[in-house]
């Protein structure tokens, strides 16, 4: 799938959905949220309103600690700063020095013959098998009420578009709403279930 296809998918997808900013009256803070969840979820939220913008476009950065204007990403960009912002862990240069280390064991979906460290976190395929190759990977619960603010969800989209946001700490109508950007920036909703899940992970909050 091209960059502008994944784009378009994403865009729709949301649009379809109706899905509205949330953390307004008919959200409440779920107690239980505290310590290194609550932080990296402040992080993530921190971001709704600075990215404002989907845009998956390759972009050279600085390393470590690299990013693209917060004024634009991708999902994957949302829980890369929430990390860094929250927690001093980057993800960046992690995923690096893994797939240097062990180069086989990531997706080769992109013609790669090494690692990209302008890209390589950036992508969901391969944020999925770090954080399963570093013992986060978690069972994935039947219906919402499984999860705990702070756990890392990935899902995929329309088929073939794949996602990754944070489980907030604040309730939806079935389970947790998440922070993701999934075609209008950073935002905050009730839409864990939208999509159907392919991983959960919880990394660095015990």
């Amino acid at each position: 799938m091209s960059t502008l296809d994944r784009r378009s998918l994403l865009l729709g997808a949301g649009a379809s959905l109706g899905l509205a900013c949330c953390g307004r009256s008919e959200s409440r803070p779920a107690p239980g949220a505290a310590g290194k969840a609550a932080r990296l979820i402040a992080a993530a939220r921190a971001q709704i309103g600075i990215t404002t913008r989907y845009d998956p476009a390759y972009t050279v950065i600085s390393f470590p600690g690299g990013d693209v204007p917060r004024g634009r990403g991708t999902c994957t960009d949302v829980v890369v700063r929430a990390y860094r912002d929250a927690l001093g862990l980057d993800l960046q240069a992690l995923v690096n020095a893994d797939m240097r280390a062990g180069f086989a064991a990531y997706p080769h979906s992109w013609g790669l013959k090494g690692p990209d460290r302008n890209i390589d976190h950036r992508r969901v395929p391969n944020l999925r098998t770090w954080f399963r190759r570093h013992g986060a990977a978690l069972p994935v619960p039947a219906d919402g009420s499984g999860w705990r603010p702070g756990d890392i969800f990935t899902s995929l989209v329309g088929g073939t578009g794949t996602h990754i946001g944070l489980v907030s700490d604040r309730r939806g109508r079935a389970g947790w709403q998440i922070i993701h950007n999934i075609g209008a920036g950073t935002r905050e909703e009730d839409a864990l279930l939208a999509w159907p899940i392919t991983g959960r992970y919880r990394w660095a909050l015990d």
